[in-house]
């Protein structure tokens, strides 16, 4: 299937006529605002703290870390680049496990004890950076993601999968290799889980992080827990039950960290899992009757139904929780609704839509959610696919009152620079806009570290960069 690269449109017309024609229909400003009254520019209050401009940067994995969960050197460079973008909110910086069998690689950052003088380091090193480039950090809200990777842990070795799942799915598990009851973990399980996020909290707290993050999204555990109608017991079935786990966890950190601000990252819609069909191009799996494990989706299991997803909220709400990044799906079940992209990973399959319906799609979601709870600070996500455009669509969106934060994720590996860029109007490096090539998911799929092969000198100048290639079996991508 052929889809029209973004970098080929050259004009705003072509780009919203385009745009138009495959049914992705965008907020956008053919002008950017520049000053403390832009709207990218403009602060956020929360709680008494003030966020110092409307970019966010999104929780990443890199596949870097020791074998004992600490960061390297290529962990340091990262979060320095994060500190240098100009983006004043940090949504976790990292992907952190709570435990050592919760890592979704053997190289995934594990936070303990032993290793909190290394993860305070990085944030240090972001605010140095920060500092250096902007002269203060008293707007910066610097925040740790938290997560038990469940269904897709890895903990030991990278091509060996050591689940921990909370119920059996009927597409799921035959992917997974998973045919027993062995893999469910029991409700005491879960409340030992329930511990060391309430443990992993404090030590974020006890180095200087202004908030945690506790992930609910991706399929990753926090996620499934969502959609686990089908488990018995305390934490399965009604939405009381499925919520229980965030409850419990929010009440340890409110008891053990009381200055400590909570967030939640959620998938704030599912869909079916995908597969490989004619052409590579994604199809939906197969099934019969209403999907019910699509957490937010229609009961065909192809659209988002908010309903529930609104009951959710409202139980953030109880919980006092006022900080939302609204992402969707999986990476590795229906990776093109969550990171839309022309050039899917090794492991992917071709879109079966422009990946600009898939941008709109969240966009359009995300508005929805923040009109329904518009006390909540909303962080939007799936921007980077934008390119050119990221700009013009996200101070629409901030001026439209749709979302609060602009969240970026690949754009930050290729072209960290770029909400600085935007924010003090200078032209963008259009060498550097993430193209969305997908080598910074390939790579690790192919057990390297995550970078940006394509674009980023530094990564193009390491030996996994050739090594990828051969890995791939292809040549580098064209250029722009």
């Amino acid at each position: 299937m052929s889809y029209r690269r973004i970098a080929s449109m050259k004009t705003t017309e072509q780009f919203r006529s385009y745009c138009n024609s495959v049914g992705a229909s965008f907020p956008f400003d053919e002008t950017l605002e520049l000053g403390a009254k832009a709207p990218l520019q403009s602060t956020i209050n929360h709680r008494g703290r003030i966020i110092g401009n409307r970019f966010c940067i999104l929780p990443m994995e890199g596949w870097d870390g020791t074998a004992d969960g600490r960061p390297t050197e290529l962990t340091v460079r990262r979060w320095e680049n994060f500190g240098r973008s100009g983006a004043k909110l940090i949504w976790g910086g990292e992907a952190i496990a709570v435990r050592h069998d919760g890592r979704a690689n053997p190289n995934q950052l594990w936070i303990n004890e032993t290793n909190l003088a290394e993860l305070s380091g990085l944030r240090e090193k972001l605010v140095a950076t920060h500092e250096h480039s902007f002269g203060t950090s008293s707007d910066l809200f610097i925040g740790l993601q938290l997560t038990h990777s469940g269904r897709y842990a890895r903990p030991n070795e990278k091509a060996k999968s050591e689940p921990a799942i909370l119920y059996r799915h009927p597409i799921l598990d035959a992917r997974l290799g998973i045919s027993s009851d062995a893999t469910v973990m029991s409700d005491d399980d879960i409340k030992r889980l329930i511990d060391d996020f309430i443990r992993a909290a404090r030590l974020a707290a006890k180095v200087g992080f202004d908030f945690v993050d506790i992930k609910h999204c991706h399929g990753y555990l926090g996620h499934e827990f969502l959609s686990a109608i089908d488990r018995p017991g305390l934490f399965g079935g009604e939405l009381t039950h499925r919520t229980r786990f965030l409850a419990e966890i929010v009440q340890g950190i409110r008891a053990e960290a009381p200055g400590l601000d909570i967030g939640v990252r959620l998938s704030a819609f599912d869909f079916l899992p995908f597969k490989k069909g004619p052409h590579e191009v994604g199809v939906p799996e197969a099934f019969t009757g209403d999907y019910r494990y699509a957490f937010g989706g229609s009961k065909n299991g192809l659209d988002f139904d908010l309903t529930t997803t609104f009951e959710f909220l409202e139980v953030l709400q109880r919980l006092d929780i006022s900080l939302l990044c609204v992402t969707c799906g999986s990476p590795y079940y229906n990776p093109h609704i969550q990171r839309p992209a022309l050039f899917p990973p090794s492991d992917g399959y071709q879109p079966p839509e422009d990946p600009l319906v898939g941008v709109a799609r969240q966009v359009r979601a995300t508005a929805a959610i923040k009109e329904r709870f518009p006390e909540m600070i909303v962080v939007g996500s799936g921007y980077s696919y934008l390119q050119e455009w990221l700009p013009n669509v996200g101070q629409s969106v901030i001026r439209n009152q749709q979302a609060d934060s602009i969240g970026l994720g690949r754009m930050v590996l290729s072209y960290p620079e770029l909400p600085a860029d935007v924010l003090a109007g200078r032209p963008l490096e259009r060498k550097r806009i993430c193209r969305t090539f997908s080598d910074c998911t390939t790579a690790p799929r192919k057990g390297l570290v995550s970078g940006c092969y394509p674009l980023d000198p530094y990564y193009k100048a390491r030996p996994e960069a050739k090594e990828l290639i051969v890995l791939k079996g292809s040549d580098p991508p064209v250029k722009d």
